[in-house]
């Protein structure tokens, strides 16, 4: 019987519904100021690409190189952060526009909590952040996921297990 492998496509939609679902939450409860949150979200992304990176090998009877299973996590990381922009655009444009007002008021009672911040810089600090959020969401999306993708990619890759087969050690004829 053939182990059916599981691709990069489901495990990203997968992993890329969690971290929906767990933002939803957030929004939901207002849970935006414990700042730990935003760390479990990317705990288990990690987790689940490490995960799902070993079981690739395992699927591929551990007949796979580090490189193969590198490019199986980072593809994964790929879809994740192909639909997690989507999603980011979706929520702060349509879904949750209140969102950025509360990300903003946030961002201001963190910045007058540090002494050395006049309200002149603060209000700059501000209007900065309202012109640039969307850009900065979108890149901090894709460079936040595929950072923690790479590292995730990387740890996976180094501790599952690896017996690749040599093509050259095979004679033929």
């Amino acid at each position: 019987m053939e182990t059916k492998i599981t691709t990069h496509i489901v495990k990203g939609l997968m992993l890329s519904a969690l971290s929906i679902v767990f933002s939803i939450v957030v929004y939901v409860f207002n849970l935006y100021d414990i700042s730990w949150l935003n760390w479990v979200n990317t705990a288990v992304l990690m987790a689940g690409l490490i995960y799902g990176t070993i079981l690739y090998a395992n699927q591929n009877n551990n007949q796979v190189t580090f490189g193969n299973l590198f490019a199986h996590g980072f593809k994964t990381t790929a879809v994740v952060i192909v639909i997690t922009t989507i999603y980011t655009v979706i929520a702060f444009k349509f879904l949750f526009p209140d969102m950025v007002d509360k990300i903003i008021d946030i961002s201001r009672k963190q910045m007058e909590k540090n002494p050395k911040m006049t309200d002149e810089m603060i209000e700059q600090a501000i209007t900065m952040t309202k012109k640039f959020f969307m850009p900065f969401a979108i890149g901090g999306t894709i460079l936040g996921t595929g950072f923690m993708g790479a590292i995730a990619s990387l740890i996976g890759a180094g501790i599952a297990k690896k017996n690749p087969v040599d093509p050259f050690n095979n004679p033929t004829a």
